[in-house]
């Protein structure tokens, strides 16, 4: 199982794969439930789910009790594209998942709601641009490089 969570703070996302034998803290939790970031290697954080998606990418909708999927009629909200459908009051059949989270769940979505004692970036998790310095700081650009050889197009040997 995948957890993304966002640091409402900075606003950015990250992902996180869970352990098999650690996902069994999430299964049976709801859409606004919180839980300890330890199950990520977030000591010290608590994170609230705010969504998720099963294998098959099928949404998970706060509204829809249990958690497997069904085809809801649905006004708006996720897995609803809100622009495509122009008239008022139009409703949408959509095939979305229940609120809980269970073993069909490929990947749950988290928000920080109380941060740790210790920053992100101390669990190796940085921002792109934190990574594209860091990287930039391990390769120094080398001019002295050669630059490669080009390959001819005409062949050495004459035609028969």
């Amino acid at each position: 199982m995948k957890l993304v969570f966002n640091d409402p703070n900075t606003g950015h996302s990250f992902q996180k794969e869970i352990e098999k034998d650690k996902t069994g803290q999430l299964l049976g939790k709801k859409i606004g439930e919180e839980f300890s970031g330890s199950v990520a290697g977030l000591d010290g954080y608590t994170l609230k789910i705010t969504g998720g998606s099963l294998s098959d990418g099928t949404p998970m909708r706060f509204d829809i009790p249990g958690s497997n999927a069904t085809n809801a009629l649905l006004p708006s909200g996720p897995g609803i594209n809100e622009k495509k459908y122009l008239e008022k009051g139009m409703r949408v059949k959509k095939r979305v998942a229940g609120s809980t989270v269970s073993q069909n769940t490929a990947q749950v979505n988290a928000v920080i709601s109380a941060p740790g004692a210790k920053p992100l970036t101390d669990f190796g998790f940085l921002s792109k641009k934190q990574a594209e310095t860091k990287t930039k700081e391990e390769k120094p650009a080398d001019a002295s490089k050669p630059a490669p050889e080009k390959k001819s197009s005409k062949s050495a040997e004459p035609n028969a």
